[in-house]
């Protein structure tokens, strides 16, 4: 069975959340940080073997401390990222062990990803090298200049990027050393920039990113249509003697 590490970026800085005080990640969702729903569904995949968050370096001392129980028990390891999202994953990647075989990347903002998505684009990766989960375009799209549109973009053969994107572990690193002065917006544009075709994996439009307040709100509420899968709680071996055991992770 090939091995999987998987990297999540948390350290930007969430300028369009609108809260001087939280970055999106660090805010509660129904009474469980963003940032640890997105991370979940990995740590109960037997195939991942390693799992990276990457915090911002003045983040660090204080996520280390505030989620030290969650750190030890889901046995994550903690890296500081960089200027940008591409510099985060990239040290994120350097943290990757030698034998893992696969680096999946998710977003530490999303956190609607269920196991059973994550399956299916692991899966899709081993076949073809590089997957991503995306969702149709579905409505009009329109280009526009000073609030004027200028062009409206035929939707068919367009899809929203999704994460987890998932790669050969050699490929991604081949990816970063020709990224010259590429600056991505995600890491399958890094991959596509090889020459190397990217497998798309149909998924859902409720595997959100949550950029806004609103995304927050929205997510809420699409909590309850997820498909209901085993939680880190259900596997734990004390859980069912202590219902409380999770109050303070």
């Amino acid at each position: 069975m090939p091995s999987f590490a998987v990297i999540l970026p948390a350290a930007g800085k969430s300028t369009r959340f609108g809260d001087s005080q939280r970055k999106k990640p660090f805010v509660e969702l129904k009474g469980r940080h963003v940032w640890l729903r997105a991370v979940e569904p990995f740590t109960n995949h037997d195939d991942v073997k390693q799992i990276i968050v990457v915090v911002s370096p003045e983040d660090k001392e204080w996520f280390e401390e505030k989620f030290q129980a969650n750190i030890a028990f889901m046995n994550l390891e903690v890296v500081a990222g960089g200027k940008e999202r591409v510099d985060s994953v990239l040290n994120g990647l350097k943290a990757v062990r030698k034998e893992i075989d696969f680096v999946a990347v998710h977003d530490a903002a999303r956190p609607l990803i269920t196991k059973t998505w994550v399956t299916d684009v692991f899966e899709a990766a081993i076949k073809s090298r590089a997957a991503i989960l995306a969702s149709k375009i579905s409505s009009t799209v329109k280009k526009s200049k000073n609030g004027l549109i200028y062009e409206t973009v035929p939707r068919e053969n367009l899809w929203a990027a999704q994460t987890p994107q998932v790669f050969e572990k050699q490929l991604l690193e081949q990816a970063y050393a020709a990224r010259g002065d590429l600056n991505p917006t995600d890491e399958s544009q890094l991959v596509e920039n090889l020459g190397t075709f990217v497998e798309i994996v149909e998924c859902s439009s409720i595997n959100m990113k949550i950029t806004s307040k609103e995304d927050l709100r929205i997510a809420e509420n699409l909590l309850n249509a997820l498909p209901k899968e085993k939680s880190i709680r259900d596997i734990h071996p004390f859980a069912a003697d202590n219902p409380h055991l999770f109050d303070k992770l």
